[in-house]
C-alpha cells in the first residue's frame, strides 16, 4: 500500500520534479571520478573530422570514465559500446553518441550556404528532420549542428557551413534547422535528436577570413549583428550549445566566463549543456591561458561543461578539486546538465532507444528522402546571369560539357558530408544526359585538371574527394576540349572549387575560379559558341570577368546526393530556379569584408566613380558584383509601389505594407519577396538597410499576387550604445524588393 502510494504520488509530480529527483538521487551515488567522466567526451570512430583523437578503452568505460561519444558509424556498433556502459559500470550510465550530421546523413542535402539560398524555412525544417530520422535509425542522438555563426568573408572556408551575412535571415533558419532536428515533442520520438549551436560565438569574423584566428569586435557590433542567430536557437530549445576557437573580448571562448555563463546562461537563459569544440580546451594552452590544468580549471568555471578529445577534464580536474581550484558545485552543476540531456533524449528510460538495427535497413537513404534532396537542390541554385535567356537549355542539340568537375561523384555532396557514401551521386554528365534524354548528344572533355599545382588539387581534394588528376599537360586537355567544343552547339563548363576547397581550414586569398580553369573558360569563350557555367563553390568567388563575358552562370554551390540531377532539371527547363544570395559576391577580394548592411560613412562614395577625399576604391567600385538576395529566374517579376496602411505607427499599433508582384514573363516561377527597413535618424549611426522579413511566394505566367508584411515597433528596435533594446521614434523607410538593391520604398513614421 505504502509502496502504491509512492508510486501514484511520484507519477503525479511535474516532469521537470520528477527529473530533478532521479539525477539527484543518481548524483549522490556517483564518486568525483564519475562525475568528471561525464564531462568527458571522446571520439573513437570511423570518422575523422579533427587533427587526432583519444583511444576507446572498454575498460575506462566500465570505469565511468566516457559521458559521450561522437562519429561512430552504425547501431550495431552503437548498441555493444551502450551495452559496456550501462551493464559493466557501476552506475550504469549510458552515453551521448553525437555526429557531425550537418546537412544530412547519407542522403545529403546541399550545403547551408546553398540551403539558405532557398529562403525556404520548412524546406530547411525538412531538411533537418530527414537528417536527424536517418542518424537516428544509425544510433546517433546528437548533433553538432546547426552552425549560425554570421559570415562576411569569404575567404573563410567556413562560410559554405553557415547561413550567410544577415542576422535576421540566420535566426530564421537556426530556428527551423533546431526544430528539424529535436522535433516539436520534447524528444518523444527516437527520430528526434539533440542539436548542438555553433559556434559560440562570433567565429564567422575571423581575422583576413583565416581559420581558428582572432576576433575582436565592439558588444555594439556583436548584439546587432552577430548574436542574434545564437539567441534564436537558444529560444527555439537547442539542448547544447558548442564554444567556438576564437577570442571574445580578448578571451578564447573556451575559457570566457562572459559569454558562456553572464550572457548565454543569464540574459537568454539557456538550460541545456555547453561543449568544447575538438581539443577546443588543450588549445588554451597554446593561446597562452595556462597549462593544462589551469586551463581545465578555468574552462570549467566559466560555464564550459564537457571537454572534447583533450582530457584536460578526465585529467586534472580532481587534482584541481583537492587543491580547490574547482568546486564540487562547479563539477555538479556540469555533471547535472549533461545527465540532464540524457534523461531529456529518453536513455535512461531505455538506453538502446536510437539502437534498432531494422531502422536502418528502411530509414536511410530512400528514394522518398532523395526525391525531397533533389527538388532542395534545385530550389538552392542561383542563376546569376542569364544574357538573351540561354537557359533553359532545349533538348535535341549537342552538348560539350567540359571541365574538371564534370565527371566526379564524389565532390557532388560539398564538405561536412561525413556519412555519405560518396560512389552513390550521379555526375553532372550523367545528370545532364538524364534530364535531356536520348535525342541530346553529349560529348564530355575534362579540360583541365583543378590546379595547375598538383599539391595545391591534393589539398582541395582531401578525404575522399579525388579527382584523379590527369597527367597530361594542360595544352593537351585544353586542346582536347577545344575539339570536343568544335562539335558542339553549346558549352556547359563544369568548373570552380572541389567540395573540400571550403568548409574547415579551407581559407583562401585568391577567392576566384582557379587558375587552368579560368584559363580553360576563357578559351571556350573564344569559340563563339554559347556557354554556360555550371559552377560549383562553398563560397562568394569574384567573378567579374566571368560576369562580363560568359553568357550564363548558375551558381549551384554542392546540391547534395541529388545534384547532378537537381542540375539537369533546371539546366533543362524542368526545374524554374529561385534560389536567392545570402552572402554578397565581391568584384574583387580587396573589397572584403562587403555586406549589404554597412554602415554610411560621414564622406560617402558617390555614383560617379572614384573621388579624392571620399570613401571609395581608386582601382574598383565600392558595389558588389552580384548583392544579398539577388537571384534570377527563367521568368521576369515586376514590382509596384510600396503601400502602407498607415504613414505612422505607434508603440502598440501595427501598419502592414503591401506590394503587388507580376509575373511578367513567359513561365510559372518562385520569387523572394524581401522586406528591407532604414532608420533615417538614429542616435547612434544605423545600417543603410536591414532585412526584417521575406515571403516566398509562386506566381503562375502573367499572374498578380499582393504581398503584405506587418510592422510593429519590435521590428524597428536594436542595441543602443549602452546595449539598451528599444525602437526611436522617427522616419523610416520601409523597402521591398527582388533583392537588397533593387527596391521601391514608403516612409513611415515612428511616434
Amino acid at each position: 500500500m505504502a509502496c502504491a502510494l509512492f508510486s501514484m504520488l511520484h507519477a503525479q509530480q511535474p516532469k521537470d520534479a520528477k527529473m530533478d529527483a532521479f539525477i539527484t538521487q543518481l548524483m549522490n551515488r556517483m564518486t568525483i571520478d564519475e562525475k568528471i567522466g561525464q564531462l568527458n567526451l571522446q571520439t573513437e570512430g570511423d570518422i575523422v573530422t579533427g587533427n587526432g583523437g583519444n583511444s576507446l578503452s572498454s575498460d575506462r568505460i566500465k570505469k565511468g570514465m566516457v559521458g559521450g561519444m561522437f562519429n561512430i558509424k552504425g547501431a550495431a556498433k552503437i548498441r555493444a559500446i551502450q551495452k559496456i556502459a550501462v551493464e559493466q559500470s557501476r552506475m550504469k550510465i549510458p552515453i551521448l553518441f553525437g555526429m557531425d550530421v550537418i546537412h544530412g546523413y547519407e542522403t545529403v542535402f546541399p550545403i547551408p550556404l546553398g540551403l539558405a539560398c532557398t529562403w525556404d524555412m520548412p524546406a530547411i525544417e525538412q531538411s533537418a528532420r530527414i537528417a536527424a530520422i536517418e542518424a537516428s535509425a544509425d544510433g546517433i542522438c546528437w548533433t553538432f549542428s546547426p552552425m549560425v555563426d554570421i559570415t562576411r568573408d569569404p575567404r573563410w572556408g567556413r562560410v559554405a557551413e553557415a547561413g550567410g551575412e544577415d542576422p535576421y535571415l540566420g535566426g530564421q533558419i537556426a530556428r527551423a534547422m533546431v526544430a528539424g532536428y529535436q522535433g516539436r515533442d520534447n524528444f518523444s520520438s527516437n527520430t528526434d535528436i539533440m542539436a548542438c549551436v555553433k559556434h559560440f560565438a562570433l567565429y564567422g569574423a575571423v581575422e583576413a577570413g583565416r581559420d581558428y584566428n582572432t576576433v575582436d569586435m565592439s558588444q555594439f557590433r556583436m548584439f546587432n549583428d552577430y548574436l542574434y542567430p545564437y539567441q534564436a536557437a537558444v529560444d527555439a530549445g537547442a539542448g547544447s550549445v558548442m564554444a567556438s576557437f576564437n577570442t571574445v573580448n580578448g578571451v578564447p571562448s573556451h575559457a570566457n566566463e562572459w559569454l558562456l555563463t553572464d550572457v548565454l546562461r543569464k540574459k537568454w537563459h539557456f538550460n541545456g549543456f555547453t561543449v568544447a569544440d575538438y581539443g577546443g580546451v588543450g588549445e588554451l594552452v597554446n593561446h597562452g591561458l595556462g597549462n593544462i590544468q589551469q586551463v581545465s580549471a578555468r574552462a570549467l568555471k566559466a560555464g564550459l561543461d564537457v571537454d572534447m578529445v583533450s582530457e584536460g577534464y578526465l585529467s586534472t580536474l580532481k587534482k584541481s578539486y583537492q587543491e580547490g581550484k574547482v568546486s564540487m558545485a562547479d563539477i555538479n552543476n556540469a555533471c547535472r546538465r549533461v545527465l540532464v540531456a540524457k534523461y531529456k533524449l529518453g536513455l535512461f528510460a531505455d538506453p538502446y532507444k536510437y539502437c534498432d538495427e531494422n531502422r536502418a535497413k528502411t530509414a536511410i537513404y530512400t528514394p522518398e528522402h532523395l526525391a525531397i534532396a533533389r527538388k532542395t537542390a534545385a530550389e538552392s541554385f542561383v542563376l546569376l546571369k542569364n544574357d538573351q535567356h540561354l537557359l533553359p537549355l532545349s533538348p535535341g542539340k549537342t552538348i560539350a560539357v567540359i571541365g574538371p568537375l564534370a565527371d566526379t561523384r564524389s565532390n557532388m555532396v560539398g564538405t561536412w558530408s561525413v556519412a555519405a557514401d560518396l560512389t552513390k551521386p550521379a555526375t553532372v554528365v550523367e545528370g545532364l544526359q538524364a534530364a535531356a534524354g536520348p535525342d541530346t548528344k553529349i560529348l564530355y572533355a575534362r579540360g583541365s585538371n583543378l590546379f595547375a599545382d598538383a599539391r595545391m588539387e591534393a589539398d582541395g581534394t582531401v578525404f575522399g574527394r579525388d579527382l584523379h588528376r590527369d597527367n597530361r599537360s594542360e595544352e593537351e586537355l585544353s586542346a582536347e576540349a577545344l575539339k570536343i567544343a568544335g562539335k558542339s552547339d553549346i558549352i556547359v563548363a563544369v568548373m570552380g572549387e572541389a567540395s573540400e576547397m571550403s568548409g574547415e581550414s579551407s581559407s583562401r586569398t585568391d577567392i576566384s575560379i582557379p587558375d587552368v580553369q579560368e584559363s580553360l573558360l576563357k578559351e571556350l569563350v573564344k569559340t563563339g559558341k554559347p556557354v554556360v557555367l555550371v559552377l560549383f563553390t562553398g563560397r562568394p568567388l569574384t567573378l567579374a570577368w566571368e560576369d562580363g563575358h560568359v553568357p550564363a552562370i548558375l551558381n549551384v554551390w554542392f546540391g547534395g546526393s541529388e545534384a547532378a540531377n537537381a542540375i539537369g532539371d533546371v539546366v533543362f527547363g524542368k526545374v524554374n530556379p529561385s534560389g536567392k544570395l545570402v552572402s554578397t559576391f565581391p568584384r574583387s577580394v580587396g573589397q572584403v569584408p562587403l555586406y549589404y548592411n554597412y554602415f554610411s560613412t560621414g564622406r560617402p562614395a558617390s555614383d560617379h566613380g572614384f573621388e579624392k577625399f571620399r570613401s571609395n576604391y581608386m582601382d574598383e567600385k565600392n558595389a558588389p558584383l552580384y548583392p544579398f538576395g539577388y537571384g534570377l529566374s527563367y521568368t521576369d517579376f515586376a514590382y509596384g509601389d510600396v503601400k502602407l496602411s498607415a504613414p505612422w505607427l505607434d508603440a502598440k499599433g501595427v501598419v502592414t505594407a503591401t506590394v503587388d508582384v507580376t509575373n511578367t514573363g513567359k513561365m510559372d516561377g518562385g520569387e523572394v519577396v524581401q522586406l528591407y527597413i532604414h532608420q533615417r535618424v538614429g542616435s547612434t549611426i544605423r545600417p543603410v538597410k536591414q532585412l526584417k522579413g521575406f515571403q516566398r511566394i509562386w506566381l503562375r505566367a502573367g499572374e498578380t499576387k499582393t504581398v503584405s508584411f506587418k510592422i510593429d515597433e519590435d521590428m524597428l528596435k536594436y542595441y543602443h550604445a549602452d546595449l539598451a533594446y528599444a525602437a526611436e521614434p522617427g522616419d523610416f523607410d520601409v523597402m521591398i524588393g527582388t533583392n537588397s538593391r533593387d527596391v521601391k520604398s514608403a516612409k513611415l513614421t515612428l511616434k
